[in-house]
């Protein structure tokens, strides 16, 4: 490979995946994403470490991305932590610390903070990692959970049925805004709508909170009792917080793609699907939650459509109207 080819691969974004569960290689879920039955030709082999093309291309924009395996934390680099905009984590459901084994990634993945982040299994189990802790596990880490083969599948009479799946691995994926992206023609405005969107919501100061505790005076030092409880809240807030801002993010991502799209049924139809996503999603929140994820979410589209700060600058979740 040419010194050229490498460095392209180091400037284009791309996908984290790694598995967690012996049986289940990082390759397999690869395949699933193109949708093929064999492997393109990496495009980069470090080791055990491997890059594969894949060409986004939907009705909006066109996008180079690398598929990165990585087996282990111990082979993540600088060059991979620059370019992951997207963190996929496979774990074996069927045994009960399954979860356990993805401990070591937690902290890299909240320091480096890609868009999208997903857990997936074959399906949870009630003898193994059921969908509770799973769920549980995805709330304190701002993950969403994908089964690749769920036991109970979308109600068929449903008017605006959820997407399971691989399926749903590819949806979210097409729904970030790629550093590559380059969009179609009569789609440009629709570019600079999503790009407002997770702008607004990346420069709202009400979303950034300083996760230090504050200090306190050195004559007076807390109990222990005192240390742990204000730990908790500040961890809880914080964790609140994070959670919430990655469901935002993700959640304008892709109502400004479809926004952004034509006037016809379909992509109607998947609006109002993603519509109904958010409020199932919002309706498992505690209530100051949900207040604060509507808030986000109607500042965010108030400044993508042009609307002026100052008239929502007082808006808060503890404010009246």
């Amino acid at each position: 490979m040419s010194a050229a080819e490498d460095n392209t691969d180091v400037t284009l974004p791309c996908v984290l995946i790694t598995s967690s569960d012996s049986d289940f290689k990082e390759e397999e879920l690869v395949k699933q994403i193109l949708n093929s039955r064999t492997l393109p030709e990496p495009t980069k082999r470090r080791e055990a470490v491997a890059w594969y093309p894949w060409i986004i291309n939907n009705k909006y924009y066109t996008a180079d991305v690398r598929l990165c395996t990585v087996p282990r934390i111990t082979q993540m680099s600088s060059e991979i932590a620059q370019s992951m905009q997207a963190f996929i984590a496979y774990f074996d459901s069927k045994t009960k610390g399954g979860l356990e084994k993805l401990n070591p990634w937690i902290s890299v993945v909240a320091d480096l903070a890609p868009e999208v982040l997903i857990l997936v299994c074959d399906r949870v189990s009630e003898d193994g990692v059921t969908r509770h802790e799973a769920q549980q596990w995805c709330l304190a880490h701002a993950f969403e959970l994908v089964e690749l083969n769920p036991q109970e599948l979308p109600d068929e009479d449903d008017d605006f049925p959820e997407s399971t799946g691989v399926k749903r691995i590819v949806q979210a994926l097409n729904a970030n805004v790629w550093s590559s992206v380059e969009m179609k023609d009569g789609h440009n405005q629709g570019f600079n709508l999503m790009s407002s969107l997770v702008a607004s919501r990346h420069n709202d100061p009400l979303s950034r909170q300083d996760p230090s505790p504050p200090s306190l005076p050195e004559e007076s030092p807390p109990s222990n009792e005192e240390t742990n409880q204000t730990d908790s809240r500040v961890n809880t807030d914080g964790q609140q917080d994070t959670v919430v801002d990655a469901m935002t993010d993700l959640d304008i991502q892709e109502l400004a793609n479809l926004t952004a799209g034509d006037a016809d049924v379909d992509n109607f139809e998947r609006l109002f699907t993603k519509l109904k996503e958010m409020k199932d999603k919002a309706s498992s929140l505690p209530h100051e939650q949900r207040k604060v994820h509507a808030e986000k979410v109607a500042k965010a589209f108030w400044m993508a459509i042009g609307g002026d700060e100052d008239e929502i600058g007082g808006l808060s979740s503890g404010e009246e109207s």
